[in-house]
């Protein structure tokens, strides 16, 4: 690799993976060598493009511009590179994807047996975290989860709309009583989900086949910036609470929450794969895109994140 090129990949690669160790494995390196090549890089440039530390390595704003105008052209480079070194073969390499925690682990790791079955080259990188990724920054080449924001250069493939309702322990209910409907909320104890992004609590509102709508009015027993926490609240006895289904089935049928006003839901956010739109989408990408949404469709899955199971009546 010409000296120019494997300065300039140790720079990209030490600004994706956050640090000279990571980048030095993916290039075969000694760390020390990915810290020589970016030092020379910046004494090219003139510029300082990292701010270094004994525990971290942060972009300094040159080096934030830097990367957002080398990165993208590389990163065809290698795709072009990758292409035509696999021709018609299999396809192959790393498969970096972000997924939502619960959603991630129940719908879709559980897909990846056949998957690499018939793609065996390629090595899922599976990330589990709520929060939103910058795929192109952080070298994600899948995104799967809810709400992401479009940057200039992404695409978002819907699969399905995630529904929220309403629900509580059997035993909570047994002690306060069951709400009849909406109104009812307000003299029942929540549990309240604060944004991630924001802080903010979010708010609710409820809808019904018929075309009815109706706010989500709880008094707020405790608060909660993740769904899973939520569920398990909720479970404890403490109060009701508005969950998306995913998070929800696997108690409802078990009977271990109840559906409080069956017909009511709230709409929430699509349920997505998020990738960057290039001319040249890598191979690995691609067939993992058309093999998670064929087989979502084949299971049936979309109907798990709009309709309750269980038995609604319960409690």
């Amino acid at each position: 690799m010409p000296e120019s090129i494997s300065h300039l990949v140790s720079f990209i690669y030490s600004a994706e993976e956050r640090g000279f160790s990571p980048a030095a494995r993916r290039l075969g390196l000694s760390p020390a060598a990915v810290s020589k090549n970016v030092a020379r890089l910046e004494q090219h440039l003139g510029v300082r493009l990292f701010q270094r530390t004994t525990r971290q390595l942060r972009l300094t704003a040159e080096g934030e511009r830097y990367l957002h105008e080398v990165a993208e052209p590389w990163r065809r480079i290698e795709e072009a590179t990758l292409a035509t070194r696999q021709g018609a073969g299999q396809p192959g390499g790393t498969l970096k994807i972000s997924m939502a925690p619960l959603v991630g682990r129940t719908y879709f790791v559980p897909m990846l047996e056949d998957f690499l079955k018939r793609y065996p080259a390629i090595v899922p990188d599976l990330h589990f975290e709520n929060r939103q990724v910058d795929l192109v920054k952080e070298g994600f080449d899948v995104a799967i989860g809810g709400g992401v924001e479009l940057n200039e250069g992404m695409v978002a493939r819907e699969l399905t709309t995630v529904r929220s309702i309403v629900v509580a322990s059997p035993a909570y209910l047994e002690r306060c009583g069951r709400p009849l409907d909406p109104d009812d909320l307000a003299r029942h104890d929540g549990i309240a989900r604060r944004a991630v992004g924001s802080g903010r609590l979010l708010s609710w509102t409820l809808r019904h086949g018929d075309g009815r709508q109706a706010p989500v009015d709880l008094r707020t027993a405790m608060v909660c910036d993740d769904p899973e926490a939520m569920a398990q609240a909720a479970l404890a006895g403490i109060g009701i609470a508005v969950l998306p289904l995913p998070h929800a089935q696997a108690f409802l049928r078990s009977g271990a929450l109840v559906d409080v006003l069956p017909g009511w839901f709230v709409e929430g956010r699509a349920l997505c794969l998020y990738y960057a739109s290039r001319r040249l989408l890598p191979t690995k990408t691609r067939v993992f895109i058309d093999f998670v949404v064929a087989r979502f469709e084949e299971q049936g899955l979309a109907r798990q994140f709009i309709t309750p199971e269980g038995v609604s009546g319960k409690g």
